[in-house]
């Protein structure tokens, strides 16, 4: 036991003049989650809060195009400015520019007259189904389509929403039309403004609640999304230091002097994962308290913990274990710092990214669907949204830590077929 903590107390007296393996394990993912979160939490504003900017130009004069632009500022997604009429393509453009609109949309002249008219031909041919005397021969042409400008910088799901949503303001304007002709032409009177709100606004309510495992509504927010992803990152991290540091004691001839001593370089290892776990715990807690204390007063929404913090301490130490478990390994089988450090960059990055920390994982498909199962990162990423989002206890992540457990077994069986074959034990 001695010499265990002798070898404890080595390592983190080299540890603490490594002043930049330090910074990068606690200062670069400090900055990395304060800055990926708040531009997130920007992106999160922009579509949920944040109303899009949209130019439209009339060239209509009709009531039909009025309606349609009352029915777009009330979808509650768009900030409306109106341009004056005949604007071309390049004017258009022109004037989403100056005026840092991200859409334009461009009404034609001939709008009102032909909605209406084909209001007129469906309601016809709808008497006529009906058995009534009813024009359904007289056919009308289609209506000329909308002209829909946008930034290129749009991602295609906000543009197909914002699609949708100027249909469905179009689709209430052809509809209003077509039931107000329907109803003239059996009453031979106008329709009454509050039956034509009660057919027209007879929608059916959509309640919408965000899936959890106990129970609670709280809706998620860019902070729960992203702490805990660059916790996860900043624990693969330690192998700039940890990497470098078995690769050190290998090319200083430490390892030499070891074996001159009676112990076991195995004794070495395992004081360095115990040293380098504490790290990973600590660096857990630095982030964590970020988020709960320090983002409020940088604008940011507070970090939430778990009601199960039992089942997130032992998701942080398996995590962690994991990390060091990989650092080590590749320290071994390295011939320099070097190429610890270099690989180790590559490969953490890579496993990040197929592990759903970069990308979300429902978004992939084919090969990186199934190679971020082979991510550590990914089965910790899971475990702590688990944990974050859904509200779940131990029970919920056990399927997440078994294989995150056999992973950081399978690298702790490598990095002992290392030790064996360059004779290090």
């Amino acid at each position: 036991m001695f010499k265990l903590w002798a070898t404890i107390v080595k390592d983190v007296r080299i540890l603490l003049r490594d002043v930049v393996g330090i910074s990068l394990m606690f200062v670069m993912p400090i900055i990395l989650v304060v800055v990926v979160t708040s531009i997130q939490n920007s992106t999160f504003n922009l579509v949920n809060k944040n109303k899009l900017s949209i130019l439209i130009c009339n060239s209509d004069t009709g009531q039909s195009s009025q309606q349609l632009i009352k029915s777009i500022s009330k979808i509650g997604m768009f900030k409306v400015s109106l341009l004056p009429t005949d604007k071309s393509a390049q004017q258009m453009a022109d004037a989403m520019h100056d005026n840092d609109a991200m859409l334009g949309v461009i009404i034609p002249s001939d709008f009102s007259r032909k909605v209406e008219a084909k209001s007129k031909s469906i309601a016809g041919k709808a008497l006529t189904s009906f058995g009534l005397a009813g024009d359904s021969t007289k056919k009308v042409g289609d209506v000329d389509p909308l002209t829909l400008y946008y930034n290129p910088i749009l991602q295609e799901s906000l543009r197909l929403s914002v699609q949708g949503g100027i249909r469905s303001a179009l689709q209430l304007v052809e509809s209003r039309e077509t039931l107000r002709s329907l109803y003239f032409s059996i009453n031979e009177k106008q329709l009454p403004e509050k039956l034509e709100n009660e057919m027209l606004n007879n929608n059916t309510a959509i309640n919408e609640i965000p899936v959890s495992k106990d129970g609670t509504r709280a809706t998620p927010n860019a902070t729960q999304h992203n702490v805990p992803a660059w916790t996860i990152f900043a624990m693969f991290f330690v192998i700039m230091s940890l990497g470098g540091s078995v690769v050190r004691e290998k090319v200083s001839g430490s390892f030499i002097r070891l074996k001159t001593l009676p112990t076991n370089y195995l004794v070495g290892i395992f004081s360095k994962q115990i040293t380098y776990l504490a790290v990973t715990m600590l660096q857990a807690a630095v982030i964590f308290s970020m988020g709960i204390w320090l983002f409020p007063f940088l604008g940011l929404p507070a970090l939430n913990l778990p009601s199960d913090i039992l089942a997130l301490i032992i998701v942080t130490v398996v995590c962690g274990w994991c990390a060091v478990s990989y650092s080590i390994c590749v320290g071994v089988f390295a011939d320099t710092q070097e190429q610890a450090n270099g690989f180790g960059a590559v490969s953490i990055v890579i496993l990040a990214a197929i592990g759903g920390l970069m990308v979300p994982s429902f978004a992939m498909e084919g090969f990186a669907k199934t190679a971020a199962n082979f991510s550590p990162m990914h089965w910790a990423l899971q475990a702590y949204y688990s944990l974050f989002l859904e509200g779940g206890k131990l029970k919920d992540v056990v399927n997440n830590i078994i294989p995150l457990f056999i992973i950081t077994v399978a690298l702790q069986l490598i990095t002992f077929w290392g030790l064996k074959r360059k004779n290090l034990i």
